[in-house]
């Protein structure tokens, strides 16, 4: 697979090569932060920095001031390969051009084709809008979003989705050195709303939905597994500025659950560890449900955010 976007902007590359070292920066004129997921690393730019935008994760392997930026996907999205954005002379002007090249494997075989290749040349095209509006001050022919992609927008901001663990959130993946039920979801932090995951923990599993509470009670009545009780489930194991683990262990698995806290979204990740066979059995029908449980829960939080405090 190979996607290239690229347009040619009537300014010096100097210009536009310092545009580009600001990316992902807190002055970053480049990426269209108001319409799609920003762009956010663990670090400074520069090869070794991790993070993405949204689910798309990636690490920096190249970083040539003013000239290149060249980054590897987290194989665990469905992409094998690498993206960059570059600046080159361009006769009198200057191309800024995006090339993402790789493999595609399991779901994004579908997902590249029919949803995911729309959005990307959406964002780019936003992308170079920006570029062309810094560099010369006006955009000669502003992009706009296809029908399609407007559609596909709608559909994917419906409540959280699922989503790799998060870089930040290194509570959970410090966790457990084996998991057999590994999820994570997201949905973006409403304005106004507080920055603290124990806030978080309390209004997704303070009073959960009348249904979910049925479940756990019928999940305590099976033969052979020993009752779980909610105050322990839910009771903090570890704690950082933004992220709060908790949890149990049982006789027959081990269960963490984390909330990770950023300056865009919420993201709640369960992790699970069996200790027997009837533990491994037991988690495997549970990860039929699970998903729909954390996402109503984390739904349900989202909609009635707690605030910031004052």
């Amino acid at each position: 697979m190979e996607n290239v976007q690229r347009r040619t902007i009537d300014a010096p590359a100097e210009r536009m090569g310092a545009l580009l070292d600001r990316l992902a920066g807190p002055d970053d004129p480049l990426w269209p932060v108001r319409a799609w997921p920003p762009m956010r690393f663990d670090r400074p730019l520069g090869p070794g920095a991790s993070g993405g935008h949204g689910m798309i994760r990636y690490d920096v392997v190249e970083h040539v001031p003013g000239r290149l930026l060249r980054c590897r996907f987290d194989p665990a999205i469905g992409v094998v390969g690498e993206h960059e954005l570059r600046i080159e002379p361009d006769g009198d002007g200057t191309a800024v051009v995006h090339v993402i090249r790789g493999r595609l494997t399991g779901a994004m075989r579908v997902l590249w084709p029919v949803a995911i290749r729309w959005l990307h040349e959406a964002l780019l095209q936003d992308l170079l809008d920006n570029a062309e509006r810094a560099g010369t001050g006006t955009v000669r022919r502003p992009a706009r979003w296809s029908p399609w992609v407007r559609l596909l927008r709608r559909a994917f901001s419906r409540g959280p989705r699922r989503v790799p663990l998060p870089g930040g959130a290194r509570l959970a993946a410090g966790t457990l050195d084996r998991v057999d039920l590994m999820d994570a979801w997201q949905g973006r932090r409403p304005p106004g709303a507080s920055a603290d995951p124990a806030a978080w923990r309390a209004a997704m599993f303070g009073r959960p939905p009348r249904w979910v509470g049925a479940l756990m009670r019928l999940r305590n009545h099976i033969p052979g597994l020993e009752p779980l009780d909610t105050r322990e489930v839910f009771a903090p194991l570890d704690a950082r500025a933004d992220e709060v683990l908790f949890g149990a262990d049982t006789r027959h698995f081990d269960l963490r659950i984390s909330l990770f806290v950023d300056a865009e979204s919420v993201v709640c990740s369960t992790l699970a560890r069996p200790r027997t066979r009837r533990g491994r059995a037991y988690l495997a029908v549970v990860g039929r449900i699970h998903p729909l449980v954390v996402r109503t829960m984390l739904g349900r939080a989202l909609r009635a955010a707690p605030p910031a405090l004052a």
